[in-house]
């Protein structure tokens, strides 16, 4: 039955039942009914409904139903709650879709997330937050080169990475980490650059890593910020570039390092001001420099490009061709027509 979705989807939009019985052309007695799976609508009615809630009909029926637990928001104090609610819907209907996939599918081929590092020393200092960073990007053999794409690299470790498309309002939201089934899940928006995507995956990595080993006193957002700074940007890297100390920097060598290394200039700034290669009192005046420019809301260079995440897709294409799921399985995971999807799989092309 639907009632608990339709219930959530209507919340999601902020409507009264009367309200919602006024765009599809009902009473509130009904769409009581109909939440409290009493009754069940036509598929005239469903239709009407689906359209009014902005929701697809899977949603409605999809047997798997997520919890997502563990739930933190990154958001601006004046973040509107109906954004929050729907970023929620958006996430767990994404996060049902993994969920289902991985029902269907006997040895799901994804990793497991864990950590097993033993980190060198317990945290005391923000220092110890950047040996830290150094220590995993070892461990995960990264080297101290740019990390080419962070959503794949996250993957990789058996973390799903949902991005949203809910229009962000001003960008007052700031990221998502959630668990579901034990899970990590990190949202971001497709409506961000690629370098705020980056430092936001990076910085949310850090909160399952540093998770129960800052000391109480450390703010964990501010340390959580350190280690995305020093993750997506190590010092021995900065050190090559730059030099070990700097009276001056220019927009054009922030510009270059942004999109070498996928971090924002402002986020580069605050980087060596961290590290003592430039002085408190440099980074204080460029950063009102910045405001004066308007660059803390758009960098004067070309944006770096967004992410994307085809994991789930390329998982359901090799469930079809594996016949694990049907192709009318797999066009209602991907939420497309089964003539789109087979029009997607080339194939002619392939020779089938």
């Amino acid at each position: 039955m639907i009632g608990t979705r339709l219930h959530m989807a209507r919340k999601a939009q902020d409507l009264s039942m009367q309200a919602l019985a006024s765009k599809v052309g009902l009473s509130a007695n009904m769409i009581k009914k109909y939440e409290h799976n009493q009754s069940m609508p036509s598929s005239d009615v469903l239709l009407r409904l689906v359209h009014a809630l902005d929701v697809d009909m899977a949603f409605l029926f999809r047997p798997v139903q997520a919890e997502l637990k563990q739930v933190e928001y990154r958001k601006k104090a004046n973040t509107p709650a109906l954004l929050l609610k729907k970023i929620t819907i958006d996430v767990t209907n994404q996060a049902e879709r993994w969920l289902h996939l991985k029902e269907l599918w006997l040895n799901f081929p994804i990793t497991t997330y864990q950590l097993d590092y033993d980190f060198s020393k317990p945290i005391t200092t923000m220092d110890d937050i950047e040996i830290i960073a150094n220590e995993l990007r070892d461990y995960w053999k990264l080297g101290i080169n740019p990390i080419p794409n962070m959503i794949d690299f996250l993957e990789s470790l058996g973390i799903i990475v949902i991005i949203s498309d809910v229009d962000n309002h001003d960008n007052k939201f700031d990221g998502l980490q959630a668990m579901i089934n034990d899970i990590p899940i990190i949202v971001i928006s497709s409506h961000w650059t690629g370098d705020r995507q980056r430092f936001t995956l990076a910085h949310e990595l850090g909160h399952l890593v540093l998770d129960k080993r800052l000391p109480k006193d450390m703010d964990i957002e501010k340390a959580c910020n350190r280690f995305a700074g020093a993750f997506l940007l190590p010092k021995e890297s900065l050190i090559q570039e730059w030099g070990e100390k700097r009276t001056k920097i220019t927009p054009n060598e922030l510009s270059f390092l942004k999109h070498e290394y996928g971090i924002s200039m402002s986020a580069i700034l605050y980087r060596v001001k961290d590290l003592h290669i430039i002085t408190d009192s440099y980074h204080k005046n460029q950063s009102i420099r910045f405001r004066q420019k308007g660059w803390h809301k758009q960098e004067p260079d070309k944006p770096y490009p967004n992410e994307k995440t085809h994991l789930f897709e390329q998982l359901v294409y090799r469930a079809i061709a594996e016949d694990i799921i049907s192709e009318s399985k797999g066009a209602e995971l991907l939420g497309i027509s089964v003539h789109k999807l087979v029009q997607h799989q080339y194939f002619d092309a392939c020779g089938d």
